[in-house]
């Protein structure tokens, strides 16, 4: 069943605005994040979380979309997330930035796989402007650094698994009907 979730869980990039996701829902995922692996035990991780309206389409302003679509400019109005919740390091916590990069991991795939379980979907994004996020979210810099935003809501896209194509590219990309594609390599291809 978790392999079906994990399938599941994808980068999603468009989503039905309408669908709200409800605070209570993203609280408990933030819950569940908390309790996971953390370097030294440190528990570096603080989480912002943003579903109203207002406060949603101030984070979408900050945030770059899908590196690899060049010639795609982000969501539409209307497929906009619904929810963000911004990963942040509490700068008096962290050990170093690297194993702070690994908890932050951890966590936010702990959160994605949630939101798949739940009928969520979601992008992990790590390209935003970071000193607007802080104003628009008002997050204090001295103690908290954001590392990632966790753009969530009701997927309206289909994103598919494919075989890494011959030549080894890892890039996505979307056919003529929209279809989102991710190269994976094979099993046979990981095991050592």
């Amino acid at each position: 069943m978790l392999h079906d979730i994990v399938k599941a869980c994808r980068s999603y990039r468009r989503f039905d605005e309408r669908e709200r996701i409800d605070h209570a829902l993203l609280v408990s995922w933030v819950d569940a994040a908390r309790l996971v692996a953390s370097s030294g035990n440190a528990q570096p991780l603080r989480y912002a979380i943003i579903d109203d309206e207002a406060g949603c389409e101030r984070v979408f302003a900050c945030c770059t979309w899908a590196k690899a679509l060049a010639d795609w400019d982000g969501p539409e109005p209307g497929e906009h997330p619904s929810a963000y919740i911004v990963v942040c390091r509490d700068l008096d916590r962290a050990l170093t930035d690297t194993f702070t990069t690994w908890d932050e991991g951890i966590a936010a795939q702990t959160i994605m796989l949630q939101a798949a379980e739940a009928g969520f979907g979601g992008c992990i994004v790590g390209s935003f402007k970071r000193r607007s996020l802080c104003e628009a979210v008002e997050i204090d810099t001295d103690t908290f650094q954001p590392d990632l935003v966790l753009a969530l809501g009701k997927p309206v896209e289909v994103v598919r698994i494919v075989d890494v194509p011959k030549g080894g590219s890892t890039e996505y990309w979307r056919d003529e009907a929209g279809v989102h594609h991710v190269p994976k390599r094979t099993l046979a291809d990981v095991l050592l």
